[in-house]
């Protein structure tokens, strides 16, 4: 685990790890190709569960509602830790904490933390968010002038849609700029899902388009608000992003190594090629520098350094662009069989594609990363 380095939390954080260390084992690397068969095969629904049991779902919750009250760097080194084995679950828990860090905003602004108390079973279930897209990239759902409910609109691609109670999801009111985050239930009858989407990757993370129509919406935070408090969760989960990245990286590479080391070719060990060695070479060195960008980035963001939230973004990138050059190294180096199902390799290098989504598409954050040191922020 390299997510952070020493610090205060260092024992909280290996129990944490050691937590996701061991689901990893239990739960998902045995029955990996069964679990990305989803939508067409079975959900891990006890994996999901699991990992709400031993407090995954409530690292950054605060403690007077039940949950740990610590920060994302927490959650980055169980994420690293889950995304070694199968990304799909980190996908899951990244999914809700990204959903807690926009409550979190707003019952900052607001003064008024009464949001957490509609949510039924917080902590322990995940929250569904639209995690893949920033709110430039969505058409919002419009509230009604007397913000009796979101009477029509539309999300698409919601993540955890399915399976969770609740949804945190932005929206506009009519005649008004900007727009707000509303707490939906999404047993509501005027939501209605679509079939699970079937992605490219994270098979694992169930998404679906949901459109809503007269549905009861609590506003979370302050009217208006929602493009600062989305920034904030931006700020704070991309060293998540940046973890599930960095943790694809490393077992796509150890798993390389490992098979080249096992495999014979021309009479000798694959890894004795001189190509190979330098394939593996490039990888081991790019999983390097991911860990120590996201642990500088870890660092930076727990001493709130000045500076912290352009070093987690332009970590959350860079990392991204390193891991689908890692993982597709991956899947060269096992040949034919590194794009056969029964090896990880191709569902790998498929996961970093759509991890690599998280928190919007790559150009936009780019434009928007330069666009703050244009204007000096």
């Amino acid at each position: 685990m390299n997510a952070v380095t020493t610090d205060s939390l260092a024992a909280e954080r290996q129990a944490f790890t050691d937590l996701a260390k061991d689901i990893s084992v239990k739960k998902l690397v045995e029955n990996r190709e069964e679990h990305d068969k989803y939508p067409f095969g079975e959900l891990f629904a006890d994996a999901i569960r699991d990992a709400g049991v031993v407090g995954f779902y409530g690292v950054n919750l605060p403690l007077d509602f039940g949950g740990v009250g610590m920060n994302t760097g927490m959650i980055a080194a169980i994420l690293e830790q889950l995304s070694e084995a199968d990304a799909s679950l980190a996908g899951i828990v990244f999914t809700n904490a990204a959903a807690l860090e926009i409550l979190n905003a707003g019952a900052g602004s607001a003064k008024d933390a009464s949001i957490f108390q509609s949510v039924k079973n917080l902590g322990s279930t995940p929250l569904a968010f639209p995690a893949y897209a920033s709110p430039e990239e969505i058409q919002m759902p419009v509230m009604n002038k007397n913000g009796a409910g979101i009477f029509f609109g539309k999300i698409n691609n919601l993540p955890l849609g399915d399976i969770a109670d609740h949804a945190v999801i932005p929206a506009r009111k009519e005649g008004e700029n900007g727009f707000s985050y509303y707490l939906i239930d999404l047993s509501d009858k005027g939501v209605r899902k679509s079939k699970p989407i079937v992605s490219l990757g994270l098979h694992g993370c169930p998404a679906v388009d949901i459109t809503v129509e007269n549905v009861p919406a609590q506003l979370i935070g302050v009217q208006g608000k929602g493009g600062s408090y989305f920034r904030s969760m931006q700020d704070s989960m991309s060293v998540c992003a940046a973890a599930i990245c960095t943790g694809v990286m490393r077992g796509s590479f150890n798993d390389a190594l490992q098979y080249t080391a096992d495999r014979y070719q021309g009479g000798r060990q694959i890894i004795d090629w001189g190509q190979v060695r330098m394939m593996l070479a490039n990888m081991a060195i790019e999983v390097k520098v991911a860990e120590s960008c996201l642990a500088a980035a870890c660092r930076e963001m727990n001493t709130a350094a000045p500076g912290w939230e352009k070093s987690a973004q332009a970590a959350a990138i860079h990392i991204g662009e390193l891991a689908n050059r890692v993982t597709s190294d991956g899947v060269q180096l096992f040949g034919g069989n590194g794009y056969m199902k029964d090896y990880p390799q191709e569902k790998r290098m498929r996961d970093a594609k759509q991890a690599q989504c998280l928190l919007g598409m790559t150009l936009l954050r780019k434009i928007n990363y330069i666009a703050q040191i244009i204007e000096g922020k």
